[in-house]
């Protein structure tokens, strides 16, 4: 029986970039839906669960995106509320490929720094990369500050991280100029810059004046990237001291991490794939994980 994976895509033309990663992880048929939301959802997940047996439905198995992570979620709720009794399958939700990249960062900070004792802030952390970084910091004991424009929107965003997590410590913190964000990164362990395309957060130069910074990560591989001392192909480069990662550099774990999920999405019908799942995920490719 062949694995179908059907692909749910808020936007009007699903992602192609998804639809090649699930060819590539193994889908046998790619069934790519686009301008899906909750209204419009629940016939067609009837039409993936009806039918095949339910011993048979761990064959199928479904992938939200989109560029939209609210909407993702959103719609990832519509999917599992069509199901009842053993007529499911798996679900993995990864809109703009929030999930992964954020894994992957963790990962790559958590090669060099003890989590649990590490201070960390992420800037641009109230955006879908930036609070799921925020969460598996925190998940990990970080003591994690989160960056906005906005001093209450950096608040929002680390309430509803609260709301998964009790571990490590949460602050909001506002900055806008690069004076404010220097300030901000003063005794930091770790820097993670999640910022949107084209938004530099701290100029060429900034690293050599953070002496306690061990490991920066910048997720934004569009010029000018997000922490100009970091180059978007760094992978554990080191550049004044700090260990730096670009954001080509954790994709490389990001894509074998999003094929991984594909492959496990297809070995029971009830597998369920966010952000700490995706996280678990990401420390088994990385040899990280531990058997507690």
């Amino acid at each position: 029986m062949k694995k179908i994976l059907i692909q749910f895509d808020t936007d009007e033309q699903p992602s192609t970039f998804d639809r090649v990663v699930a060819v590539d992880a193994g889908a046998e048929e790619l069934f790519s839906y686009g301008g899906i939301s909750g209204d419009n959802v629940t016939g067609l997940v009837h039409g993936a669960i009806f039918t095949r047996g339910p011993a048979d439905l761990k064959n199928t198995a479904i992938f939200v995106g989109g560029s939209s992570v609210s909407e993702g979620e959103a719609l990832m709720k519509h999917v599992q509320k069509a199901f009842f009794g053993p007529m499911r399958v798996s679900v993995m939700m990864d809109s703009n490929g929030c999930n992964t990249t954020a894994a992957a960062a963790v990962v790559a900070a958590k090669q060099h720094l003890p989590l649990n004792s590490t201070s960390a802030l992420v800037l641009g952390g109230t955006g879908p990369v930036g609070q799921r970084v925020g969460q598996l910091l925190a998940a990990e004991g970080c003591n994690v500050t989160l960056v906005s424009r906005s001093q209450d929107r950096a608040a929002a965003a680390c309430e509803a991280i609260a709301a998964h997590t009790s571990s490590g410590q949460l602050q909001p913190a506002a900055g806008s100029t690069t004076e404010e964000f220097q300030a901000l990164c003063a005794g930091k362990q770790l820097v993670v810059a999640a910022g949107a395309a084209g938004i530099c957060f701290l100029p060429e130069g900034s690293l050599a004046a953070l002496p306690d910074l061990q490991v920066a990560i910048d997720l934004n591989a569009v010029p000018p990237t997000g922490l100009a001392d970091v180059g978007a192909t760094d992978k554990a480069k080191q550049v004044e001291g700090t260990v730096c990662y670009g954001a080509l550099g954790v994709g490389g774990t990001k894509m074998k991490v999003h094929k991984q999920a594909i492959r496990q999405l297809f070995e029971s019908s009830d597998v369920l794939l966010d952000t700490s799942e995706i996280y678990n995920l990401a420390l088994q490719v990385a040899g990280l994980a531990t058997d507690e």
